[in-house]
């Protein structure tokens, strides 16, 4: 019986055809990440990220986190008979124990703390447990890709509270810049809930072979990206996404990153290749590059074992 740990999916937030969020996401045969489409006997853990939209910001980012975080509660009070919360490694385990999926409640955008260094706990107390500090451009405490913009004073004083009230850092989406302010003020280990490797696949939002060996030094964790523009420079038509995916995992491998590996698909967020396109095909992945000469024991380490190691050390 496989399992799965996928530390990120923009699902919460998928539109629908009208361009508003989707009802009942969960449960939608129009998302990627539908959990109807998960293989039966397959237990899957899934971070379900509050997408913040960069244009977001004071009471506006509030109000629209307030709304989607609703939406969520509803979701697991609908459908409370398969899916349950789950805060931590322990959670995980007994999710799985009790048939249900398992679903760990994330933020992607620090413009949900509107600045206010009080928003911190609240939104722990709400059940985040990871925060991907900033999207494309900028928010109170950094920026991501679109400027060269390290973190601000806030996003420097902030990180500190974030480990303190239990919410995991997630450096996805943070610029260079950024990424060597965060070594400066980062205390325990962090994530890259979604970020592929930058020698294999040369776009800003990929992570450096540096960044990787100081990722591994400090015992952070990294979800390998379906994203085809992360996964492979080249046009799509003339692209093996497959053997692109497993080189990614080969070059992490190679900078000693085994033990740090992980899957962040970036379901109902990204243009996705079809040999990644659901969890169906996930669990398709596992055979193929098993046959390609990866070891079940690593397989399994990123699939899920180094994740649920993570959370087990990482969260209370």
């Amino acid at each position: 019986m496989k399992k799965i740990i996928d530390l990120h999916c923009d699902t919460l937030t998928a539109s629908a055809n009208d361009g508003s969020i989707m009802e009942m996401p969960m449960y939608n045969e129009n998302c990627d990440m539908d959990f109807n489409k998960v293989p039966e006997g397959v237990k899957w853990a899934q971070a379900h990220a509050i997408f913040m939209p960069d244009e977001y910001r004071g009471e506006k980012a509030i109000t629209f986190y307030n709304s989607v975080k609703d939406s969520y509660y509803n979701q697991l009070e609908a459908f409370g008979d398969t899916v349950v919360q789950c805060k931590t490694g322990e959670d995980i385990e007994a999710a799985w124990s009790e048939g249900k999926f398992a679903s760990i409640l994330t933020v992607e955008g620090g413009s949900v703390l509107a600045g206010d260094m009080n928003r911190v706990e609240k939104i722990a107390g709400d059940g985040v447990k990871v925060m991907t500090l900033v999207w494309n451009g900028e928010n109170e405490i950094g920026s991501g890709h679109n400027t060269d913009h390290g973190l601000s004073d806030f996003g420097k004083a902030v990180i500190p509270l974030l480990e303190e009230n239990g919410i995991i850092i997630d450096v996805s989406h943070l610029n260079d810049n950024g990424f060597g302010d965060l070594l400066k003020v980062a205390s325990r280990p962090f994530m890259a809930t979604h970020s592929n490797s930058r020698a294999i696949c040369s776009h800003r939002r990929n992570l450096t072979d540096e960044m990787i060996k100081e990722m591994v030094k400090r015992n952070c964790l990294i979800g390998l990206n379906y994203y085809t523009a992360f996964i492979s420079d080249e046009e799509e038509k003339n692209c093996d996404y497959a053997d692109m995916f497993f080189q990614h995992i080969c070059h992490f491998i190679d900078l000693g990153a085994e033990k740090n590996l992980a899957l962040g698909s970036d379901f109902d967020g990204a243009h996705l290749p079809d040999c990644l396109s659901s969890p169906s095909k996930v669990v398709e992945m596992y055979d193929y590059l098993l046959k390609k000469g990866l070891t079940s024991d690593q397989l399994d380490n990123i699939f899920y074992k180094n994740a649920l190691r993570f959370f087990h050390e990482n969260t209370k």
